[in-house]
């Protein structure tokens, strides 16, 4: 979601006319089809799920979200929305097929009587992995961006007039301070600029900080970064459909049973005995006078 919306934010929505300021809240306008792809899916497989078993579910999942990141990387930087739209709607289905099922199957496989610590560590497991998947696409997509964005942003900024002693330290700074700067709504080429956009004529400064610029000038580096990030999605997905076919049917350890003695000790009515200790049922003595005549 991070990068789907730095790609909002960054490039897609300056060139369809939308202020850098107002690029956050139409980023999520435009992330709606994932969440309804999400919430369509994820009741609707745990409805199936309870009838015809998890597995078709979480593999036909992790395998339909994975394919949906494969379909991103073909889709180009400045797309047409209502196919960028079919997509990440896939992307959220899919999602939706694995999380019920798979959530079911973890309860499942452990005793009713551990069932709160079970989820308890699915949920730690799960927002921690939320958290690290941040830092990993991050990474990945900063080690994109480094190879190709200095040489492409030193470039843009010498050709429109931009001193080359400038220019070469701009260009070398973090490439994920470029990211958040779009990301938080903020134009990045008049945040890296500042007061050295007054040395240029107003032409070139008022290029340089419009809406066209900044989105050209990261396409192809960025491209190449959401290629790595995304191919990193890939094979997260395939990974979790293998050990998604691989799992079986589990009949849940049903809890210890109390020792035998407790069990004879309940039935005599008498607990003075000790755990360990044989008990043993009385048996009443036959009688030995003679039985009663009939009248």
């Amino acid at each position: 979601q991070f990068m789907l919306i730095i790609w909002l934010q960054g490039i897609w929505l300056p060139l369809h006319g939308y202020d850098f300021s107002q690029t956050p809240l139409w980023a999520g306008i435009y992330l709606v089809p994932l969440t309804v792809g999400f919430l369509v899916a994820a009741p609707l497989s745990g409805i199936l799920s309870d009838k015809f078993g998890p597995k078709p579910f979480t593999v036909g999942g992790a395998l339909l979200t994975g394919a949906s990141f494969l379909l991103l990387i073909f889709v180009p930087v400045d797309f047409a929305y209502w196919e960028f739209a079919i997509v990440i709607a896939l992307n959220g289905f899919g999602s939706g097929l694995f999380f019920s099922p798979n959530w079911a199957e973890m309860m499942n496989s452990v005793p009713a009587d551990r069932r709160g610590a079970a989820g308890g560590m699915i949920a730690t497991f799960q927002n921690s992995a939320f958290v690290l998947s941040i830092g990993i696409f991050f990474t990945l997509m900063v080690a994109g961006l480094s190879s190709k964005l200095p040489g492409a942003m030193f470039s843009g900024l010498t050709a429109q007039g931009v001193p080359a002693a400038t220019a070469a330290p701009i260009s070398h700074l973090p490439p994920i301070g470029v990211l958040f700067a779009s990301f938080l709504g903020y134009n990045p080429v008049q945040q890296l600029l500042g007061p050295l956009l007054h040395q240029l004529s107003p032409a070139h400064a008022a290029y340089v900080t419009g809406r066209e610029f900044f989105p050209h000038l990261i396409t192809a580096p960025f491209h190449s970064g959401l290629g790595v990030a995304f191919g990193f999605a890939i094979a997260a997905n395939v990974i979790a459909a293998i050990a998604s076919a691989l799992t079986g049917p589990r009949t849940p350890v049903p809890a210890a049973p109390e020792p035998l003695g407790y069990e004879l000790a309940a039935v005599a009515g008498d607990g003075s005995f000790e755990p360990g200790e044989l008990v043993v049922p009385s048996v009443p003595e036959e009688s030995t006078a003679p039985p009663d005549k009939p009248d």
